[in-house]
């Protein structure tokens, strides 16, 4: 990977609809070359795919936290994984180092939707309790590279 290559991956940040001509030209390449490019980092896995930005706040979803998760024994990764998965209120779950076994971050659509979503949450039989953190307000959300 080049620095090519990474512009062509923030105009696609930016903008996953960006036309070929419009990624050619914030990388410096014609709009055949970018595409080539394009195709390459795809067919290589550092693109896995394309999606839609949505705005939760505009779905009524406005109310975010993230939420320590600890475990009784050991689960493995896979475990956590299969148990939060069905929880939608989960959109990001990690494993993590320090007192906490996992860090989640949950969308909902008011404080009792998140209240419910978090005991379902702790309903999970490997997770013996959580800490939450409300978010107030978001300063920013960097698309990530």
């Amino acid at each position: 990977m080049d620095a090519i290559d990474e512009e062509i991956i923030r105009c696609v940040l930016r903008n996953a609809r960006s036309t070929y001509a419009e990624i050619g030209e914030a990388a410096g390449l014609s709009a055949p070359a970018a595409k080539r490019r394009l195709d390459r980092l795809i067919a290589t896995g550092a693109i896995r795919g394309f999606t839609a930005l949505i705005d939760t706040q505009a779905l009524g979803w406005r109310t975010e936290a993230f939420i320590e998760v600890y475990c009784k024994g050991h689960p493995t990764p896979a475990e956590l994984h299969q148990a939060l998965e069905e929880i939608p209120e989960v959109v990001e779950a990690c494993t993590v180092s320090g007192a906490a076994d996992a860090m989640l971050h949950m969308l909902a659509r008011d404080i009792a939707h998140l209240e419910q979503a978090i005991q379902r949450v702790r309903e999970v039989p490997v997770i013996d309790r959580t800490e939450s953190v409300i978010v107030l307000s978001r300063l920013f959300n960097r698309p990530r590279l």
